[in-house]
């Protein structure tokens, strides 16, 4: 007797011992929204049972504050910047990139994804997922005790829930207290703030209801106890400086995952409790393949936080976290954030954009909107002026004074120690990285979408000295100005580029490199001309227009025109140039270029 059930627990598939992993994703959601975070409002009894049954994640983080490339992060565990797929949709869909649910598939799992995809990497069809539809779910496994990934995402969150008419303030009331609810210091004290704010309250109650009635589902199925079930958000929350921006409001994700009583002994905490350990999206694909009893790849840039080997202890002493903002549709930007405990540290390497930039789909929001004319109707005070200002190369931030980033501490002398070790954090990252972000959009799709990793890897000393002249940025220009100067004269393109783009963030102090800056007017590289007019232009030493207008026109690269594109908005609306579209005559096709021209021509094509 004792030989038989020995015989069969040898022949028995190794999938009878493996836990089944639910993702539940609400969209466009940050824990400045949930009371279970802390908030006033936001109750989500069905997420808060699932609390007192698992365990909450108080410093959970997106690596990015946009849709496509948070989710590319969270499907490959691998850094956006490191492997080619850091811009928001269209331009940049790197090839030979896999999904960790393609080794879940492998090893006898069946994958479901309902339904949103949204990545900025090509897949085989099929290969991530055995479905991916508003119709998949895990009842469609063929062998019913199959262990399942499942993934459903929840729009009723998303931005666009917040883009209503003006009536509809008058004509819908929230639930919400419109007086009642607490503003973020940034935001000016408006009735359409006011309104927004409460309305997004809601759409708690509303999401959280949808999420319960999958975990009921589970429960019918006799699947709960044997089931993982992750909620959280794919990236920070939708009111203006939320999603699209690398601040905490941006990043900051709620993350609550039930423990199953069939396999509590995969997770080293008790059922009911917070930790303070910081996680990632680079940290779920390893934390799920932990649980499923599958190796961790090396090229994956995470940790597990569950399953064997895993410990509360060793969770509880992670205090780390780093975040990317690049370009948002087309609107381009270049953050690099680093939180460290409560501090956190943002490096701007394109400083001189202001957070308020145009982008069309941010404006559709009324808030939005009228933020921008209260600031044109100079109606702010300074912590909501911040928005629409240049910002310095580097910031850092007190978070357990100051939890919503506005009163940057990098200048404080009692803060030099700290400041100085963040910088040094933030250069070894970016270099360790091989941050594919110090060449242009234009040049990486055109040389690094193969293989982003590996070619990040083989011009490592190249990207290395891009850093370094981007660094230039963070001493006196003093000190800088022969370095700049010296780069300025360099035969390698990346150089001059990087050393306009550090002038730039000097502004008016980098004077002296005028002369410099001019020649590379005429460069043989498009983007090096359009960063030498930004330069010049931003400081009044020429007119940028004229060779704007030029690169605009001679390039067939959709991003270099993309990219032009942005500087133009950056001059004309920040640094009041004209821009006479009619001299325009595109060789490239428009692609995201159309919402600029849209902008540019006064109609606004969204």
């Amino acid at each position: 007797m004792r030989l038989f059930i020995l015989l069969l627990l040898v022949v028995s598939p190794l999938w009878s011992k493996r836990p089944n992993v639910v993702f539940l994703v609400s969209e466009d959601n940050s824990i400045h929204y949930l009371k279970h975070y802390g908030a006033r409002f936001g109750s989500m009894p069905n997420i808060e049972k699932m609390a007192e049954e698992g365990l909450t994640f108080n410093h959970a983080f997106s690596n990015a504050p946009v849709c496509s490339v948070a989710r590319s992060t969270l499907a490959t565990g691998i850094l956006a910047p490191r492997g080619g797929f850091q811009y928001h949709r269209k331009s940049a869909l790197a090839k030979g990139v896999k999904p960790w649910t393609a080794l879940l598939r492998k090893a006898g799992y069946y994958c479901a994804n309902n339904s949103k995809t949204d990545y900025n990497f090509a897949t085989v069809k099929g290969e991530a997922w055995n479905e991916s539809s508003r119709k998949a779910s895990w009842h469609k496994r063929q062998e019913k005790k199959a262990p399942f990934f499942y993934m459903q995402s929840f729009a009723v969150c998303h931005e666009s829930s917040l883009h209503f008419p003006a009536k509809l303030m008058q004509s819908e009331k929230t639930k919400t207290p419109v007086d009642q609810v607490t503003l973020h210091p940034y935001h000016p004290d408006t009735p359409t703030f006011r309104y927004t704010h409460a309305r997004y309250f809601d759409r708690m109650t509303v999401v959280d209801a949808q999420m319960g009635a999958v975990v009921e589902k589970l429960q019918a199925d006799g699947l709960l106890e044997d089931t993982f079930v992750f909620y959280f958000g794919d990236h920070g929350g939708v009111l203006p400086r939320g999603k699209g921006y690398a601040y905490e409001s941006g990043l900051h994700v709620p993350l609550v995952v039930r423990i199953p009583e069939n396999f509590k002994h995969l997770a080293d905490h008790s059922r009911g409790t917070r930790t303070d350990g910081f996680v990632s999206f680079i940290d779920f694909g390893p934390t799920v393949l932990n649980l499923a009893g599958l190796p961790v790849p090396d090229q994956m840039d995470g940790k597990a936080f569950l399953g064997k080997g895993t410990t509360a202890k060793e969770l509880a002493s992670r205090d780390e976290a780093f975040g990317y903002a690049d370009r948002f549709d087309e609107k381009y930007d270049f953050v690099r954030t680093l939180r460290k405990g409560n501090w956190k540290y943002i490096r701007n390497y394109q400083g001189f954009y202001p957070d308020g930039l145009q982008n069309n789909y941010r404006y559709r929001m009324l808030a939005f909107a009228e933020w921008r004319e209260l600031h044109k109707a100079g109606k702010l005070n300074a912590a909501q002026t911040q928005f629409f200002e240049a910002r310095p190369a580097e910031q850092l931030f007190d978070l357990s004074k100051d939890p919503h980033e506005v009163s940057d501490v990098a200048k404080n002398p009692d803060n030099q120690t700290v400041l100085k070790e963040m910088r040094a954090r933030m250069t070894e990252k970016v270099k360790a990285i091989h941050d594919l972000s110090f060449y242009p959009e234009s040049y990486m799709v055109a040389k690094a979408l193969g293989d982003g990793v590996a070619y990040g890897a083989r011009h490592a000393k190249e990207i290395n000295r891009l850093v370094d002249i981007a660094d230039l940025g963070l001493m006196p220009f003093a000190k800088a100005s022969k370095s700049l100067a010296k780069a300025m004269e360099s035969e390698n393109p990346w150089e001059r580029y990087w050393a306009c783009i550090t002038a730039s963030l000097f502004g008016d102090v980098a004077k002296p490199l005028v002369s410099n800056a001019k020649k590379l007017l005429s460069d043989d590289n498009l983007m090096v001309r359009v960063r030498a007019a930004e330069f010049l232009g931003s400081i009044k030493a020429v007119d940028p227009m004229p060779t704007i207008v030029g690169v605009l026109n001679e390039s067939v690269s959709s991003q270099e025109v993309l990219l032009t594109f942005n500087t133009v908005v950056y001059l004309r609306d920040y640094k009041g140039y004209d821009f006479d579209l009619s001299q325009i005559q595109l060789r490239a096709k428009p692609g995201e270029s159309s919402r600029r021209i849209g902008y540019l021509s006064g109609k606004d094509k969204l």
